[in-house]
């Protein structure tokens, strides 16, 4: 069987996933791998497990098909950051996640002296979210030095390395643009901002196509050698791509760990626009870059996460949907889940996580739906945010992820915004970017349009009334409450 393999390493887990000719996933491994918290707001990962990680669930999927694929495509969580030594290929700290907050107390200094540099430049906001101030933090606090020996990168980065034997040190402009440390309007690392946080250019990859060959698989267990790695993009910008949201204008949202909007904006950068941030969707071979408005939501499925573990309302996420639909509404209820400070369009690092309107009877189950309501109301918060930013009102919004298989949060959506909301046929388009991208670059398929033909209908949601506004208001009365408070 033809196939190109898509490497999907997210925040909780890696995936390894078989896409065929007609754009179906037809096999899958996975694996989680360890989630470390230092101290609270600290979050890191053993980059190291990772790559292993990624490298068993390729070679596992390999043997199962019995044939190498023709291409791998990888998409990786985005923002979180790995060091480590040239020579030895060894990490020398463990990755630290988009979701640490160490640098907190560095982002009010840099709204307050360089927010005007940062924001025209990169197109984001003075956040501990992006990659600059972790690096500034490891170079720093941290006690690396940053030599010739050493080599940073996002984990995209980090995966490419490994899987070429350390003969290939690159990224591409998706994962760049997240890191605070790129230029969208010359494309390329930014002196003036890598001087700002004392990151050296000779440590940072060279910047590539989103689909091109970076390099071929070297030495690695249970993987041939020689297999072209042909496309990578950060995980929302997949996701954006593999819904076939290739005109101005066509949004989506991931429910994933957290939720991300990103609605396509072309190929002329867009004006910044407050509350929102500018990236870089992708850029194919011998092609202008496509840029992209984005609202990143930090907490969506890690909130479910902490009603399974954190507090045992449910024994498995699969339970959440029944649970919440076995009442009408929340009861009153407000969930702000800002278990790591909140994003677009508040950008409050210091927000902590709120719950209100309790009373004697509210339950598991007004718990379960105010949290589907807090996916609900930020994916609202930011759609309200693009369309003043834009001034274009997208005709329905796409969606996947985990969260998306539940016709609650979806039917919910479609009313909150009014506007439909479509359900992917394959909720993985993360995977299935980063299978299509790579896929192009090996002629596989052979453009765009070739793959939104490839993609099905998927179920549509329609609006069921006018948005429930009281509803809404009693959301920002909560939010508020939530504000500043570390």
């Amino acid at each position: 069987m033809d196939y190109v393999c898509a490497l999907d390493a997210g925040t909780t887990g890696v995936r390894a996933i078989a896409v065929d000719a007609g754009g179906r996933a037809v096999a899958q491994r996975y694996r989680e791998f360890t989630q470390y918290f230092p101290r609270p707001g600290l979050v890191e990962h053993d980059a190291a497990e990772i790559a292993t990680a990624i490298t068993t669930v390729a070679a596992e999927l390999i043997a199962e098909i019995g044939a190498a694929p023709l291409g791998f495509g990888i998409t990786n969580q985005r923002e979180t950051v790995v060091v480590w030594d040239r020579r030895t290929g060894s990490p020398l700290h463990r990755a630290i996640v988009w979701q640490d907050r160490r640098g907190a107390a560095r982002c009010e200094v840099l709204r307050a002296d360089h927010y005007e540099l940062i924001r025209s430049t990169s197109g984001l906001v003075p956040d501990p979210y992006f990659s600059a101030t972790k690096l500034e933090w490891l170079f720093t606090t941290g006690g690396i030095v940053p030599d010739t020996s050493v080599a940073v990168g996002t984990i995209d980065t980090w995966l490419l390395w490994c899987l070429t034997g350390g003969r290939v040190h690159a990224t591409e402009p998706s994962n760049a643009s997240r890191t605070m440390l790129f230029d969208l309007t010359t494309m390329s690392w930014s002196t003036e901002l890598c001087e700002l946080f004392g990151v050296p250019l000779h440590v940072l990859p060279d910047v590539l196509e989103t689909s091109g060959r970076f390099g071929l698989t070297e030495g690695v267990d249970g993987i041939p050698d020689g297999i072209p790695i042909s496309g990578i993009a950060g995980d929302q910008q997949a996701a954006l791509f593999g819904q076939a949201c290739f005109a101005p204008g066509m949004a989506k949202n991931t429910y994933g760990t957290g939720s991300f909007v990103l609605m396509n904006t072309g190929t002329e950068m867009p004006e910044i626009s407050e509350g929102l941030l500018t990236t870089v969707a992708w850029k194919l071979a011998d092609a202008e870059p496509v840029y992209a408005v984005e609202g990143s939501i930090f907490s969506t499925g890690s909130a479910v996460q902490w009603l399974r573990d954190g507090l045992g309302i449910i024994d498995a996420a699969g339970e959440l949907e029944g649970l919440a639909a076995s009442c009408d509404d929340s009861g009153g209820v407000v969930v702000v889940p800002a278990f790591t400070g909140l994003g677009a369009p508040w950008w409050d690092p210091d927000a902590r996580g709120t719950i209100v309107g309790l009373t004697r009877g509210s339950g598991r189950a007004h718990l379960a739906r105010a949290v589907i309501d807090a996916m609900v109301f930020q994916t609202r918060d930011v759609i309200d945010a693009m369309v003043a930013a834009t001034h274009q009102q997208s005709t329905e919004l796409r969606v996947d992820g985990g969260a998306a298989v539940m016709d609650l949060l979806c039917q919910a959506q479609a009313d909150q915004i009014a506007t439909p909301v479509v359900r992917a046929a394959d909720v993985e388009t993360t995977a299935l970017g980063a299978a299509f991208l790579a896929g192009l670059a090996e002629g596989f398929w052979m453009g765009p349009g070739e793959i939104a033909d490839l993609l099905g209908n998927g179920t549509r949601f329609e609006p069921s009334g006018p948005p429930d506004d009281d509803a809404f208001a009693r959301w920002h009365r909560a939010v508020q409450r939530s504000r500043d408070f570390a």
